[in-house]
């Protein structure tokens, strides 16, 4: 017979799980466009690309026979931190990005879960790893529901989790490409709404663009400043950034095309243009650091590099390492080289999306 396993919390009877729920989801880099999915733009485009290494999510389930109100254990492994939350009751601290995605769909009080998360990539890179984790959490909590939701309700459930659980600044692209994955064009008409689309590219081009893209992290987390504040204070009162605004959702729709053409030069402009209309929102919004990347990345032939997200002091970049196979390492070794806490974190691309399914019988 096989030996039961104690639940770590230890309030609950010692048992083995009764399932277990898997997830993962991509993050994304290189959002031509970004900044446009925003309800103060109010429309936009944007086309970005889905990456592993994925954030992963695992659930297990246990009986509450108590009925313990704090019946869920939450286990956050990159910040090595671990704590009890009430599904019903979801606070803003700790966590409140996790405590609110466990809220939106809680399980019945019978229940108690232990929620493990983890990510392979830094915290607060600029390439919507806590859309992801949201993403993650709730397509796992999904497949405990009577009724399962589609790819796309998850991504606007994800979204409510930033915007009106925690009150925060957020676009629409990140979760949309964390549940929906691969090369993404999304075409906000009326924010949040949004048609979504798969960029059709041929297997050449696809592979072309995995082996030449890199994630290059810029030494330190990316953290909101008073600029982006700034920034976003002066296009929700419609000021001169709108014209650029409207700029950089004309760029997204140009790097589609070139995708669809398969011309990766014309892509790479797309990066650099758009790159540097985030540079006129605000110079701070393009760092000396990612001015450092891109100027080596220019010497070694790459066709194009954009900071990720919103830009500002850390995060990360995205460089379209040029094709010769000799260049890209020796640019990948020089950034690696630079000091600073700068490298470059091995990525490839995800033609899926979120992925979630349950263990239970002969594989607990």
């Amino acid at each position: 017979m096989r030996k039961a396993v104690r639940c770590q919390m230890c309030r609950f009877d010692p048992v083995r799980p009764l399932r277990i729920v898997h997830a993962r989801a991509p993050i994304r880099i290189n959002d031509i466009g970004g900044w446009t999915d925003t309800w103060f733009a109010g429309r936009g485009k944007v086309l970005n690309l889905a990456v592993r290494p994925a954030v992963e999510v695992e659930v297990k389930v246990f009986p509450n026979p108590r009925r313990v109100r704090r019946r869920v254990k939450i286990q956050a492994e990159n910040y090595r931190e671990t704590f009890l939350m009430d599904p019903d009751r979801p606070r803003r601290e700790p966590h409140g990005l996790l405590q609110f995605a466990v809220g939106s769909l809680p399980v019945g009080p019978e229940a108690a879960l232990e929620i493990g998360l983890y990510s392979y990539v830094p915290a607060g890179i600029s390439t919507g790893t806590s859309a992801a984790v949201s993403v993650a959490l709730i397509g796992a909590l999904n497949e405990l529901q009577p009724r399962r939701l589609g790819w796309a309700e998850v991504a606007r459930m994800a979204h409510r989790v930033e915007t009106e659980g925690l009150g925060q600044q957020s676009g629409i692209q990140d979760q949309i490409a964390a549940a929906h994955g691969g090369i993404t064009f999304v075409d906000m008409g009326r924010y949040p709404e949004a048609r979504t689309s798969a960029v059709a590219v041929s297997p050449e081009l696809r592979r072309e663009l995995d082996r030449r893209i890199c994630l290059v992290y810029l030494g330190r987390p990316h953290r909101s400043s008073a600029m982006h504040e700034r920034v976003i204070a002066e296009l929700e009162a419609g000021g001169p950034q709108m014209k650029t605004i409207r700029e950089m959702t004309g760029i997204a729709e140009e790097a589609r095309r070139s995708l669809h053409a398969g011309d990766l030069k014309a892509y790479g402009e797309a990066m650099v243009r758009n790159n540097e209309c985030q540079r006129v929102l605000s110079g701070g919004l393009v760092s000396r650091e990612a001015d450092a990347v891109a100027a080596l990345a220019r010497r070694f032939g790459a066709l194009g590099w954009k900071v990720n997200g919103a830009g500002g002091r850390g995060g990360s970049m995205a460089v379209l390492a040029c094709g010769d196979d000799v260049l890209r390492w020796r640019m990948i070794e020089k950034i690696n080289r630079m000091g600073g806490g700068l490298r470059v974190i091995p990525v490839s691309l995800s033609s899926r999306g979120l992925q979630a399914w349950t263990i239970s019988g002969e594989f607990l």
